[in-house]
């Protein structure tokens, strides 16, 4: 980017905001952040706690008004209807033409709805944006019960927004457990029970057939497909996320779900990208999703277009998968390949404390012993080690000789770690009690869990 030219950023999410720090430390072009949705940058996944009123919204905006100042990323609040690309142009709500060199789409996602009868109905509502928080805020106003669609993470993460002011809710979940497309049937099983201890019911194996509103229009009930009728003043659908692309129909851009690009980021139109929730990859790396929506994957596109943008041709690589999340107070990691099923070349060494609903599986292939994946409930593992094992294709067998320097949640450390030696050991009887190599000990110094190592 030449520091004459125009970066417009349409969307100022994470992989808009990414974007354009990362390339203003690079130049200094001018760079303008548009969105509909908010004035300023702010922390999507703090959003239940502005609604849970352990935080207010002042406390999700990450960066204050002068950093945009000092940092000179101008911001405009307003909606982008359509896209010249021949003219460089994009129309904007408010009748203003706004000119650009480059453009950069980070639009985000939007909530999925799938066409049930009712939909439409006041009280029936998705949570994916600021005025999908406030928009529930109005909606939750003295209601006693509600219904959720989905058993997800924007389920589990409503349900403990409406169960902190009181009501009553019951989830959908078309799984015979909570999140089991997702889950191995261990770790869903513990997930299904505590969301079920927070006083959430869970109708497993069944789905929504129709809305049903009152007389005022509002919802009042909703009928699912095994014939169950449920009243309720409040319907919150959590069955996913689509792109936001609406809006680009009749831009010239090469749209399927999402926008389509190259591992650069590259739409069919010259000097247009696409980043985030909205992106769609024409040739994704092998087993990798066409569309990554999620928040650390919006991030990374990010960094990488910005490289681009830079003059340092870069081709996306995503590198280990990780995701996190949370189930009520039960924090969720996965690093790696964590299929629900293993299936013939997977095989796994799990560990569970139930009573402290902690759990560990190691994830690794059976012929090669290479790990693929971990997953983590509740236990804290460190995030570049994890990622170091999966990226240098360590072996189980080197993984469980370095295991206690992944954790950092010392409570429990020493029975799951003997357990999962256990395990091992009578996986793999040729293999002796896993050894305390001098990597191990450099491993735990380099992790912080020791200060001083002069004497191991």
């Amino acid at each position: 980017m030449q520091e004459e030219q125009h970066l417009v950023i349409i969307g100022n999410g994470i992989a808009g905001i990414t974007l354009a720090q990362q390339v203003r430390f690079g130049s200094k072009c001018r760079i303008t952040l548009v969105s509909a949705e908010s004035a300023t940058h702010f922390s999507r996944p703090a959003l239940m706690y502005v609604y849970m009123g352990h935080l207010r919204y002042e406390d999700i905006l990450p960066y204050p008004g002068w950093y945009f100042r000092e940092k000179k990323l101008e911001q405009q609040h307003d909606r982008v209807l359509r896209i010249d690309a021949q003219a460089k142009t994009l129309q904007l709500q408010s009748g203003e033409r706004l000119s650009y060199d480059v453009l950069a789409i980070a639009s985000g996602s939007v909530a999925a709805f799938y066409n049930w009868p009712g939909q439409d109905i006041a009280g029936v509502q998705g949570l994916v944006s600021l005025q999908d928080l406030e928009q529930m805020e109005e909606n939750t106003q003295g209601i006693q019960e509600a219904v959720l669609v989905g058993g997800g993470l924007i389920g589990v993460e409503m349900a403990e927004m409406l169960r902190s002011r009181g009501i009553a809710v019951t989830i959908l979940v078309r799984d015979k457990l909570y999140w089991n497309s997702v889950l191995p049937e261990d770790e869903a099983r513990l997930v299904t029970k505590h969301i079920q201890e927070h006083g959430v019911e869970l109708l497993l194996e069944d789905e929504l057939q129709e809305i049903l509103p009152d007389a005022q229009g509002r919802v009042q009930r909703v009928r699912t497909k095994r014939g169950k009728e449920l009243p309720c003043q409040f319907v919150g659908i959590a069955t996913g996320v689509k792109p936001n692309v609406a809006f680009l129909e009749e831009s010239g851009l090469d749209l399927d779900r999402g926008i389509l690009v190259n591992e650069y980021f590259e739409t069919n139109l010259p000097q247009i990208y696409a980043l985030g929730d909205c992106a769609q990859f024409r040739q994704p790396e092998a087993k990798a999703l066409t569309i990554e929506q999620q928040w650390y994957s919006a991030r990374l596109h990010g960094e990488t277009l910005a490289k681009n943008l830079l003059g340092k041709r870069s081709p996306y690589r995503r590198g280990p998968w990780f995701n996190s999340a949370k189930f009520f107070d039960i924090e969720y990691q996965a690093y790696g390949l964590v299929p629900s099923a293993l299936g013939d070349e997977l095989d796994s060494l799990y560990w569970q404390h139930e009573a402290k609903k902690k759990s560990i599986r190691l994830i690794y292939n059976r012929q090669s012993a290479e790990l693929r994946g971990v997953i983590l409930l509740s236990v804290r593992y460190r995030h570049d080690l994890c990622h170091h094992w999966l990226q240098n294709k360590y072996t189980i067998h080197e993984v469980i000789k370095e295991i206690s320097a992944a954790n950092f949640d010392p409570e429990f450390f020493q029975r799951y770690e003997q357990e999962l030696q256990r395990q091992y050991l009578k996986r793999f009887p040729e293999k002796t009690a896993p050894a305390k190599p001098g990597n191990w000990w450099k491993l735990r110094h380099r992790f912080g869990l020791f200060s001083d190592t002069e004497n191991c």
